[in-house]
């Protein structure tokens, strides 16, 4: 589908990746590995078209359409969010309206005339060129992906502008998800994802009927997803056929090997060169001399392998020492004019206790944490902090207080503590900043790294209680890998709001979830818990006696003992209509909505076994063997195709149940 040939970029002097090939195949997922800086991005617009190579070439088959998702920068305005994503389908769109147009025409010729033939063969053509795009899907559709990424119904009208900047990241992606291009370019998409969206997210990529290359810090979706894994590092990128974790394993074993290979290389030539040494100026030695020169020009050097970016371990200061009871809600409430936050919520933390917070955005996590923190006044209720807390707060806000006009390192260093202080710089240097980028001013950074920066002064600011609001969005897996290991060995108490599952599984022991318009839920676990334990919550509520679908659709607003009569008709009418709609409902209606009742329950059954393969394909045991993982994958892409055509039964048996019910006066 897509061939890269011996592709070079450079800046300057400086080599971003040089001689690089592969292919990409219709519906693989390919992973770009490698810290942050190392051309991950880079290579991505290069293959969008973005940027160009400064040498090497990019082929796609003709008509093969590339869709690329940036990081940030997407800002849509002038449009509501419906006209928005519906312009992805503009070619149907475009379709429609010329038959309509053409059709207005034909009502202006005569029916015997040439012309008027000529005119009806060309609306056939076009009808059946949009019969192909199936424009019946395209309302279903759309409905199906806004909401599965977080957009509510009454979203839909509202203008662009009006969403912030990770909400505009969503409309981007959902356009791109209903344009279905043949290869889709993801770079970090799942950066202002809550989890119940990035799960929807990563379901929907795993039955994405094309390719994709994925550049992500999220070790479970390049996992879940990714079957071939691209590695950039100084200078160069290696390919590793699996998935991130297997990358990870290869690479160690890759690098031991090509150290042995060096070493044992390296011993055979200075043999030969001691030898060459020894006997140089002995006459009778002069031909095995010779012979030992050749022999040593003719060796094809092995590469002395490079050592990898220093890892440190960072501690932080040690915290003062607090009461049993770091911080307690009691009976707080909290609205924003009609918008209620909590009602009579109660909440305590402990010290050394570790909470995940969760929940999708505007639920009400980030005023949990300005109430927990008394940095916000609730509107009932009490705050209380236990003996001698000493709080610290991350929050993506912190950057924008940083000074512009003072470097990084000045920054830094006149946050921390005395002891802390000469630990500065390595701990930048775990965190992306390395060499001069320390001396540059904060004013000049991009907004990650003014994060990056916020960040490191708070983790060197000695306190008892952490509260981090989303820490991990703008680091590699190599500076996770770091703030992770000193979280878990901080002995203090810390409240973490994160979708990244992998970081937050180890770490916390609780965690507590936001719904608007619900309470908080506790769950006495990690990540894999809650989800776990709430999946069962929500089959158990599904599960609960209720009135049948059937018998409730089938209840017109008029049932009861007593009948209603039809206004301006007699009776003799009124018993024909009342029979007439008796037959359209047992006729008509009814095997509809058993069919309806029987197309949930098989989505229902395909949904669960797709769940299961996608398990399978992530397990050592189908990754590792082509022949199983090629079994598995074929069988969801069977499963996939079996999903799209029930979807598409199902959008057009709910409309025409809806028509039918309206007809016959019955309330949905």
């Amino acid at each position: 589908m897509i061939s890269v040939q011996a592709l070079r970029v450079e800046f300057g002097a400086r080599v971003l990746f040089n001689d690089l090939s592969f292919s990409v195949q219709p519906r693989e997922r390919i992973a770009f590995a490698g810290h942050n800086g190392a051309g991950k991005s880079t290579l991505m617009k290069c293959v969008a078209g973005i940027i160009r190579p400064s040498a090497g070439q990019i082929h796609a088959p003709k008509g093969t359409r590339i869709g690329y998702l940036p990081q940030e920068g997407i800002h849509v305005r002038g449009r509501t969010l419906w006209q928005e994503t519906e312009s992805a389908f503009g070619e149907t769109m475009a379709l429609s309206e010329k038959i309509d147009r053409l059709s207005a025409e034909l009502t202006k010729l005569d029916p015997r005339s040439s012309p008027y033939g000529d005119l009806l063969e060309e609306i056939g053509e076009l009808e059946l060129l949009l019969d192909s795009t199936d424009p019946a899907r395209m309302k279903p559709r759309i409905e199906s992906v806004l909401k599965g990424l977080g957009f509510q119904t009454k979203d839909f009208t509202r203008d662009c502008s009006e969403f912030s900047g990770g909400w505009q990241m969503r409309i981007a992606m959902a356009k791109l998800f209903l344009q279905e291009p043949e290869v889709l370019l993801l770079d970090e998409p799942t950066n202002h994802l809550d989890i119940g969206t990035q799960i929807w997210v990563e379901q929907y990529l795993i039955n994405y009927p094309g390719a994709i290359l994925l550049i992500s810090h999220d070790r479970a979706l390049l996992d879940t997803l990714c079957t071939r894994t691209i590695a950039f590092a100084h200078g160069r990128a290696e390919e590793y056929a699996g998935n991130f974790s297997y990358f990870e394993r290869e690479s160690v074993l890759r690098k031991e090997i090509q150290l042995k290979q060096y070493e044992a290389q390296q011993r055979e030539i200075n043999e030969i060169q001691r030898f060459i040494d020894r006997f140089r100026a002995s006459a009778n030695k002069a031909t095995l001399v010779q012979s030992r020169i050749k022999m040593l020009a003719k060796i094809e050097r092995i590469p002395q392998p490079e050592r990898d970016d220093a890892v440190m371990n960072f501690k932080f200061p040690p915290p003062p020492n607090s009461g049993h009871m770091v911080a307690k809600l009691e009976g707080v409430s909290k609205s924003y004019g009609p918008l209620n936050i909590f009602s009579g919520f109660d909440f305590e933390i402990n010290k050394g206790e570790k909470f995940a917070i969760v929940g999708p955005n505007g639920a009400g996590k980030s005023t949990f944490c300005r109430l927990i923190t008394a940095q916000e006044e609730p509107d009932a209720g009490a705050h209380a902090f236990g003996h001698k807390v000493a709080t610290s707060f991350f929050s993506q806000n912190h950057a924008d207080e940083l000074d512009p006009e003072m470097t990084v390192l000045e920054t830094v260093e006149a946050a921390a503590s005395r002891d802390a202080a000469p630990h500065a710089r390595n701990l930048l240097g775990c965190f992306l900043f390395r060499g001069d980028d320390v001396f540059k001013k904060v004013g000049v950074l991009s907004g990650g790294e003014r994060s990056r920066v916020a960040l490191v002064c708070m983790l060197l600011r000695p306190a008892n209680f952490l509260i981090l609001d989303e820490p991990t969005n703008h680091l590699d897996m190599q500076s996770q890998d770091v703030l992770q290991r000193a979280l878990i060995d901080y002995p203090g108490s810390v409240m973490i709001v994160s979708h990244n599952r992998n970081f937050l599984d180890p770490l916390v022991t609780k965690t507590i979830e936001f719904q608007p318009g619900r309470q908080p839920i506790l769950y006495a676990g990690n990540i894999t818990y809650y989800l776990e334990k709430s999946a069962e919550d929500e089959a158990a509520r599904k599960g609960e006696p209720k009135l049948s679908s059937l018998a409730a659709q089938t209840q017109t607003p008029n049932s009861g003992s007593s009948r209603q009569s039809i206004p301006g008709v007699n009776r003799k009418e009124q018993r024909r209509i009342e029979a007439e709609q008796r037959e359209i409902r047992s006729k008509v209606l009814k095997p509809l909505e058993v069919e309806f009742e029987a197309l949930e329950t098989k989505i229902a059954e395909l949904e669960g076994a797709q769940a299961t393969l996608t398990q399978q394909l992530s397990s050592e045991e189908v990754s590792n063997n082509p022949g199983k993982l090629r079994e598995v994958t074929n069988a969801v892409d069977k499963l996939a195709k079996a999903l799209e055509t029930s979807y598409s039964r199902w959008g057009a048996l709910s409309e025409e149940i809806e028509r039918l019910r309206k007809k016959l006066g019955i309330e949905s």
